[in-house]
């Protein structure tokens, strides 16, 4: 456990040692926030809590994918990950410190999200929501942490971030994150649950307000933590392979 803490302290170093990766990580879902919510639904207690919710996920999604995929692959590229990889302890206390600095900076970028929907629209959550929200937030970032990882571990920083920047967009879009629940455009809620999004998205206002959540979704975002697990597992080991063999 030491050993994690040490590694957590240097990712979370790393990060905050360049100020502007940690404003960036907080940037685009602040500004989602202002841009779609506080206008068109700041003023609907109902509309506005499953809006921050949805805001919530944007946010969770975003920075996990950058996170990840792009930090991995530019640590990759450094001669200190190939040195850590070779130590005895094995890759457990460097993986674990890389997931839970991760959530750090997930958390740091949710906060002017909470902020802005506290002092700028009717978002209204009790303490049993709050708490329930924040637990599914570990369940909501799962897959969106392994996509991360995937491109991270699969791919050149450079390719690593336009992929990145690909993914993030239609994965955002069309998983509904910003239409209010059943207001997107048809296209839209049709492709919906069958993306990773969907299903977090409406886990994440199930939390928050009374919401049930499709079947399709969940089982759905089960198929796709299950095939992205797959893929990180496979670019992990592609990436030892070719490096240490």
């Amino acid at each position: 456990m030491r050993l994690v803490l040490v590694h957590t302290r240097y990712q979370l170093l790393e990060s905050f040692r360049i100020p502007i990766a940690v404003v960036g990580s907080a940037f685009f879902p602040a500004v989602a926030m202002l841009f779609f919510v506080v206008p068109f639904a700041g003023d609907d207690p109902v509309g506005a809590t499953f809006a921050t919710a949805s805001m919530v996920t944007f946010a969770v999604m975003s920075t996990n994918i950058f996170q990840y995929g792009v930090g991995v692959a530019e640590d990759r590229a450094q001669p200190w990950d190939p040195y850590t990889r070779t130590l005895p302890v094995g890759p457990l206390p460097r993986f674990a410190g890389r997931v839970i600095a991760g959530q750090v900076m997930t958390l740091v970028s949710l906060l002017p999200v909470v902020l802005i929907a506290a002092v700028a629209t009717e978002a209204r959550v009790s303490a049993a929501g709050f708490l329930a929200a924040v637990a599914t937030l570990l369940v909501v970032a799962v897959p969106f942490a392994l996509l991360g990882l995937a491109i991270g571990y699969a791919l050149p920083s450079k390719a690593a971030i336009v992929v990145a920047q690909v993914v993030f967009f239609p994965l955002a879009f069309g998983g509904g994150l910003l239409s209010a629940p059943g207001q997107a455009p048809a296209f839209v809620e049709t492709v919906a649950p069958f993306l990773p999004t969907r299903g977090a998205a409406e886990l994440m206002w199930a939390a928050v307000g009374d919401f049930r959540p499709d079947a399709v979704s969940l089982v759905m975002l089960g198929v796709w933590i299950v095939v992205l697990t797959a893929l990180a597992a496979w670019a992990y080991r592609r990436d030892e392979g070719r490096r240490f063999r």
